[in-house]
């Protein structure tokens, strides 16, 4: 009788590897703690992706931060920084400005309103994230991030050397 994962997805057939199971598993997992995430931020009208930018660009301080950086920086890959800072500065909680030593480069900016909505948010959505996780233990959140990381330490994961292989 199918259990776990195989019993969820009503998978009458094993998985062909272990590997494949764990993939899943993550896969699985990621997607219903991120749409858990992204009702709560709807609340405050904004999609992970804007939020994820809004914290990068107050932890970047006021001089902000060039596109390609925030891209970097992002949890999620988004391939259009640029339309994602569009939508934030059309609601006033970013600005964008040309850098005096290269006009080339813009530079994200967070305003005060998007400092304000961040502070209005801090506590809500970290209550929310503990909420979400608090089943598990201080000991066992611990061993969850020691195995993501050694996950996410094998060459396949480094964001440059995927898209590089597109």
């Amino acid at each position: 009788m199918p259990h776990g994962l195989q019993a969820e997805l009503k998978q009458k057939v094993p998985f062909t590897s272990r590997e494949q199971e764990a993939y899943l598993s993550l896969l699985r997992t990621a997607d219903a703690l991120r749409a858990q995430v992204e009702a709560r931020l709807k609340e405050f009208g904004l999609t992970g992706t804007q939020y994820n930018a809004l914290r990068i660009l107050r932890g970047a301080g006021p001089e902000g931060l060039p596109c390609r950086e925030i891209g970097d920086r992002m949890i999620t890959h988004d391939p259009d920084i640029t339309r994602l800072l569009n939508r934030l500065e059309d609601r006033g909680f970013v600005k964008r400005t040309r850098a005096r030593h290269d006009r080339r480069v813009i530079y994200g900016k967070i305003t005060v309103a998007g400092l304000k909505l961040l502070r209005e948010m801090d506590n809500p959505i970290e209550k929310h994230g503990r909420e979400m996780l608090r089943h598990v233990g201080q000991e066992k959140l611990k061993q969850l991030i020691d195995l993501l990381e050694l996950v996410r330490g094998g060459k396949s994961f480094h964001r440059r050397d995927a898209e590089s292989a597109e």
